[in-house]
Parts: structure tokens; C-alpha cells; sequence
């Protein structure tokens, strides 16, 4: 197995990684980590002073998840310098390099978000991550609540479940027949996505997990005044948060839930996802040298 670790950036997730690859007994490099305190004086973890130093010493270089919030530079809230993509990049080449959300940045990167095991898992996160924010943002407990989820991926089947397990009444949309059916089988009420206009004023809380626009400008006007909103979806999200603003509509935008609410298990699931990556990366090279 490899042994020699960088992590480049990143956030709280991937200073848990780091403690957790060292108690491993691997050898971690860190570089754009240096303003939390808690990797200092820990056995087998080395801050570096530049990026060249980190790679340089490292077999496998890991990149933040996700890996750019700008597109030119690496997500790094944990550095007060400037790391750009592209240095990074040039920088790992003839090594492996795993981040998440780095494809369409790099075709050779391996990423960890395209990982079957680490989505799954972090639906987990995510979902219950939602149900902190509801509980945080509103003035009523969620018993009884109205709530609609629209979409039903990964994220809305777990966060159904969990909200019927707080004895919410749970809602849920979509546009396929195969999910309406799933989603009676499971219990639900169901409304298709198509037409939601009329029914969105019956609910307390609303949370999107799809990553296109679903609630527009029309659609806000049926939403009440007191109800949450949720968007769990990534870029550009699904709730027209400025329509919304102007409305007077509570709106969160809760991006990386697991990273936040969760980092120390995050960090489990994303070090056991590397050790396979991994694991099948020596396999597979075992079998072509033959």
C-alpha cells in the first residue's frame, strides 16, 4: 500500500483525513492547511512550506472536495495563501491525484466524487445535515410539520425517511411514473414536479435537492411567507434565492453539508474511499504488467 501522503487544501474533512492517514501510520504532507492548529506536533503529519516541498516528498497527492469554488483556484479556507489550479496540476504530474469535483479540470485526476460508496455515504450527511438546518431555522418543531422534498435521488429517498422518522408528514415530488410508484410504495404522499405551483402554499418547510431551477420566480409566489426553504442542490442550485430575497422567503443555500456537520465521520468515509481507490489502482496495474 502506498504510505506517503499530500493534502493540498481543503476543509475540515480533510484535516480529520489528515489525523486519520498519520494514526495509520502513513506519512502526511500538508500544504494550505496551516491555519488550524490542531495538525501541529502530530506524529507522521509534516507541514510544508510550499507546494513543490509537499508533492515533491508524496506518492499520492489529495485535493480539496470540493476541489475550486472559483474555477482558478483551489478550495483552501484553511490558508492564507493562494493556491491556483493549474500550479497544482503541473505539479502532480507522473503522480496520482485525487480530489473531488476535479474532472473537468483535470482528465488524468482520479475523482473521488464519481465514487459510488463515498455518494452513498455522504447522503448519510447530507440528509441529516438538512434536518440541523430545519431544526436551526425555524420556530417550530418539526412533529407534524408539512414537509416537501422535491426530487427523489439518492438524497431524497434517506431524507424522507429520516423526516417520517421525526413524525413529520412527508411529501415528496418528482417527474418519473417509476418514482411516483417508489415513493407510494414507501408511504409518501407524491406530487409531480410539473405541477407544483398550486400545492407549494400547504407546506412548512420545502427542501430541493435538484441541481436545476425548480423553484422560479412563478412558482415563489405560492410559497408562504413562513415557510423554510432548503436548497441542498449544488451549482446553480434550484430555488431562485433572489426572487426569494425580495419576497421576504427564508432561504438556505446549505452547500457541503457533510463537510460541516459532519467532518470527523466525513473524513472516515473518504479515507476508507481512497484505501480502495487505491487497492484497485495496484490491482489493476498488477494485472497489465502481468
Amino acid at each position: 500500500m502506498i504510505d506517503t501522503f499530500a493534502i493540498i487544501g481543503g476543509d475540515l474533512r480533510m484535516i480529520k483525513l489528515a489525523n486519520k492517514l498519520a494514526k495509520d501510520k502513513n506519512i502526511v504532507y500538508t500544504y494550505g492547511l496551516e491555519e488550524e492548529k490542531e495538525l501541529e506536533n502530530v506524529d507522521n503529519i509534516i507541514s510544508c512550506k510550499t507546494l513543490q516541498e509537499a508533492i515533491k516528498k508524496a506518492e499520492i497527492i489529495l485535493g480539496p472536495i470540493p476541489f475550486s469554488k472559483d474555477g482558478k483556484n483551489l478550495n483552501s479556507p484553511f490558508s492564507k495563501e493562494t493556491i491556483a489550479i493549474q500550479d497544482l496540476i503541473n505539479e502532480s504530474k507522473g503522480k496520482k491525484l485525487i480530489a473531488g469535483s476535479i474532472k473537468q479540470y483535470s482528465k488524468d485526476a482520479i475523482d473521488i466524487m464519481e465514487q459510488e460508496e463515498l455518494t452513498i455515504l455522504n447522503v448519510i450527511a447530507t440528509a441529516e445535515g438538512a434536518i440541523q438546518v430545519a431544526m436551526e431555522n425555524t420556530d417550530r418543531i418539526l412533529h407534524g410539520s408539512n414537509v416537501l422534498i422535491i426530487g427523489f435521488g439518492r438524497i431524497g429517498k434517506i431524507l424522507a425517511k429520516k423526516l417520517e422518522g421525526l413524525s413529520c408528514k412527508v411529501t415528496c415530488s418528482a417527474r418519473k411514473q417509476e418514482d411516483f410508484a417508489w415513493i407510494k410504495s414507501y408511504g409518501y404522499n407524491f406530487i409531480d414536479t410539473t405541477n407544483l405551483e398550486k400545492k407549494l402554499s400547504q407546506f412548512d418547510i420545502i427542501i430541493n435537492t435538484v441541481p436545476h431551477l425548480i423553484l422560479d420566480r412563478t412558482r415563489l409566489e405560492y410559497v408562504r411567507k413562513d415557510c423554510l426553504l432548503i436548497d441542498l442542490a449544488s451549482k446553480p442550485g434550484g430555488i431562485d434565492l433572489e426572487t426569494a430575497k425580495v419576497k421576504g422567503l427564508k432561504t438556505i443555500w446549505a452547500l457541503a453539508l457533510p463537510g460541516k456537520v459532519a467532518p470527523e465521520t466525513s473524513a472516515e468515509f473518504i479515507k476508507d474511499t481512497i484505501y480502495h481507490i487505491l487497492k484497485n489502482c495496484y490491482l489493476l496495474e498488477k494485472i497489465k504488467g502481468g
